[in-house]
């Protein structure tokens, strides 16, 4: 009963001390630069976060580099306090096969928190493609093989993985033209020296719906709904049968984070996902809010450990690795 009554009051102290988490301001590491489609998701839970949090300040780091692995790893080795965060998207998922040495292990190094949206991802081409649709895009292709340009921003980014499996559906090889973010890829693409993407709603939707590129279909299996997107097919419709690729975004913390904090975190984390304005910015993105089981840690992990296995496969017959 004594030792009972000790482990009680153990408890209960822990508790106590993370009673007022946090109590200085917390840091969103985004693991890719400024401006891109990850780092807006990022500064709009953010902005969601604050008050669930007791209005603490969510401070952004942008840690770039060598496909999200760097950020990643700066979290990884971090103080396991709640005061480091990352939000990352499907690379959580494909650096395992991508890299041939990580500084952390995906499914070990990391406490789950729960997934925040999916993001579609949308074939597009250059305005002077001779192709009005999907069907005479695939006649295309098909008439010039070997002579097809497909940009993407960078190996392990969400138009190089779109890219890898669209390749493998269509069982044509296409010159993959890879560039250091997506600003410049689609800057190609706008001014015409490459011919398709796959890449992104946030990244697409204000593009097509300005006519600036030449939208055919979008990688779910149901059409969208947004205004600029509703009228595309799918490519499973389209003949790609089972083709489905959603850019997914998750919140995580350093391994051994204390879990009074993690309770803290992921309860104000699905708070953040029912905030009006949040969702409204992810609506006007394409992107959907997160909400099923995969908002609770255990399932956060076992749809990560899935993706590994969906992935894995894909990456390693493409062939392509980063050291």
């Amino acid at each position: 009963m004594k030792r009972f009554a000790l482990t009680l009051v153990a408890a209960t102290l822990a508790s106590s001390a993370f009673a007022e988490y946090p109590e200085k301001p917390v840091t969103l590491v985004v693991p890719f630069a400024a401006g891109g489609p990850t780092d807006k998701v990022a500064r709009d839970l953010a902005e969601a976060l604050r008050k669930p949090l007791g209005g603490q300040a969510i401070v952004i780091e942008n840690v770039g580099g060598a496909g999200g692995t760097l950020g990643a790893t700066k979290v990884a080795k971090a103080a396991p306090d709640g005061y480091t965060l990352l939000l990352h998207h499907i690379g959580m998922a494909t650096s395992p096969a991508l890299y041939r040495t990580l500084q952390y292990k995906t499914l070990e190094d990391f406490e789950y928190l729960g997934l925040v949206n999916e993001v579609p991802m949308t074939l597009i081409g250059k305005t002077t493609l001779p192709a009005a649709n999907y069907a005479e895009l695939s006649k295309w292709l098909e008439a010039n093989k070997g002579k097809i340009n497909l940009a993407n921003a960078g190996l392990g980014s969400a138009s190089h993985l779109c890219g890898l499996l669209f390749q493998q559906s269509l069982k044509i090889d296409m010159t993959t033209v890879p560039y250091k973010g997506t600003a410049p890829a689609m800057t190609d693409l706008l001014g015409g020296q490459v011919d398709i993407m796959c890449d992104q709603t946030t990244n697409t939707t204000s593009q097509i719906e300005s006519g600036k590129v030449k939208a055919f279909a979008v990688t779910t299996t149901k059409r969208l709904t947004t205004p600029a997107l509703g009228k595309l097919p799918t490519l499973d419709e389209s003949g790609l049968k089972g083709f489905n690729v959603s850019i997914w975004h998750g919140l995580y913390a350093p391994k051994g984070t204390p879990k009074p904090v993690l309770d803290k975190i992921n309860a104000a984390l699905k708070l953040a996902l029912k905030d009006p304005e949040f969702d409204k910015r992810e609506e006007a993105l394409g992107a959907v809010i997160i909400n099923d089981a995969r908002v609770n840690p255990a399932d956060h992990k076992k749809f990560v450990e899935a993706e590994i296995n969906k992935w894995g496969p894909v990456i390693k017959a493409a062939g392509q690795y980063a050291d």
